[in-house]
């Protein structure tokens, strides 16, 4: 049995608890202490972990399973904790002295992120200061430390966004996630205040999705680090998407088998026009599963060959991810439409999953309207647009 699936087999065990919690989640609007509990107990927060530190190091498509799984009972949960997983992989390329201090006497220690370039900075001797309202970091409550999105400048004076990574005394959680969707995964703003980031501790996006970070080949034997770190951070957006969209599917068949229509009495399961929505549904997130598979196996096998993708690869992993999200999202809304309107309850489950569905396109990697630019410019041959990050 390979460490994936028995992570794989740890997660199901705790899913029933999970998916009992969905409502406590939103209403504390962040991911309730027992989920969190329940996780670590399973080990999936060390799975982008290095093996140096006690992790698994297990392939992207293993650990997607597993998010699909966690999103399938709790949305919220699955977002927050997926990226706290994820990040991981990220801290991994920077360099060794800044790993010790992150995992040397704590391998179960994690990070939140807000990572577009909010912030402002001041270069000072040894590393920056830094400063800023950062919003939208999922797990915040959760985690030790953050991972925070600024943009220093070279000799040249070309903009070099970076990430720099801050312990959690070092900011404020400011409780201001009132949302429709995905409520349960916190994303709160963090707010900081002039703090002082040693250089060991930023390293530049750039360098980290070219192998040209301080942390590159710390791990020779790794499948997984010789990779940009992009795909990493953001497959679990995707994987939410399609575990949220299954869970749709069994819960409408679920709502619908014994439905009757309250005026005539009329069967709703064996009416003709939702067979057909929950059979055009099931085939559009079949198709999405399929495309998300595939997209996720070449991210395996690139890393295990130690192969960087091309800049037309890279193109096709994050609007292949895109356009499953679009079709995950069609497929949760031709169901909702026709679930009749007790679904609108707060406490109906399908009203939940219809609006965590949407959340998973309103991220910016998701956004299929940036998506469908990327690729129509990637497949015209003409240069990335800056602006579409």
């Amino acid at each position: 049995m390979t460490e994936s699936n028995f992570l794989l087999e740890r997660l199901e065990k705790i899913l029933p608890i999970i998916a009992a919690n969905a409502d406590k989640a939103e209403a504390e609007r962040k991911v309730p202490e027992e989920n969190i509990r329940l996780l670590k107990e399973t080990g999936l927060h060390r799975a982008f972990l290095p093996k140096a530190y006690g992790g698994y190091e297990i392939s992207l498509p293993d650990f997607a399973e597993c998010v699909v799984a966690l999103a399938s009972a709790c949305g919220g949960t699955a977002w927050a904790y997926s990226l706290l997983c994820t990040h991981n992989h990220q801290l991994a390329m920077f360099p060794k002295e800044f790993q010790d201090e992150l995992w040397k006497d704590n391998p179960d220690t994690v990070a939140s992120s807000s990572i577009a370039p909010f912030s402002t900075i001041e270069e000072v001797e040894g590393g920056i200061r830094l400063s800023g309202e950062m919003g939208w970091s999922s797990g915040c409550d959760h985690a030790d430390w953050a991972i925070i999105g600024c943009n220093r400048y070279d000799a040249e004076g070309n903009k070099v966004y970076s990430f720099a990574v801050i312990p959690r005394e070092d900011y404020t959680i400011v409780d201001n996630w009132f949302v429709m969707g995905m409520k349960g995964s916190g994303s709160k703003m963090l707010k900081i205040e002039n703090v002082f980031v040693p250089e060991h501790r930023i390293q530049a996006a750039q360098d980290m999705m070219t192998g040209k970070s301080a942390g590159f080949g710390l791990y020779p034997d790794s499948k997984i680090y010789y990779t940009p770190y992009r795909p990493y951070f953001a497959c679990g957006f995707a994987a939410i998407s399609l575990g949220v969209a299954e869970r749709m599917l069994e819960a409408f068949k679920e709502r619908t088998k014994n439905r009757v229509r309250a005026y005539t009495g009329a069967s709703v399961g064996t009416a003709t026009p939702a067979l057909m929505r929950l059979a055009e549904s099931t085939h559009q997130v079949l198709a999405a599963r399929a495309l998300l598979e595939k997209t996720w196996e070449d991210h395996k096998v690139h890393g295990e060959r130690k192969e960087y993708p091309t800049q037309e690869r890279l193109a096709y992993w994050r609007t292949n991810q895109g356009y499953a999200v679009k079709m995950c999202i069609e497929a949760v809304d031709r169901l909702f439409t026709a679930a009749g309107g007790s679904a609108w309850f707060d406490g109906n489950e399908l009203q939940r999953l219809f609006r965590d569905s949407h959340m998973t396109g309103a991220h910016a990697y998701t956004d299929y309207d940036v998506c469908a630019q990327i690729l129509g410019r990637e497949i015209m041959g003409l240069d990335p647009d800056p602006s579409m990050v």
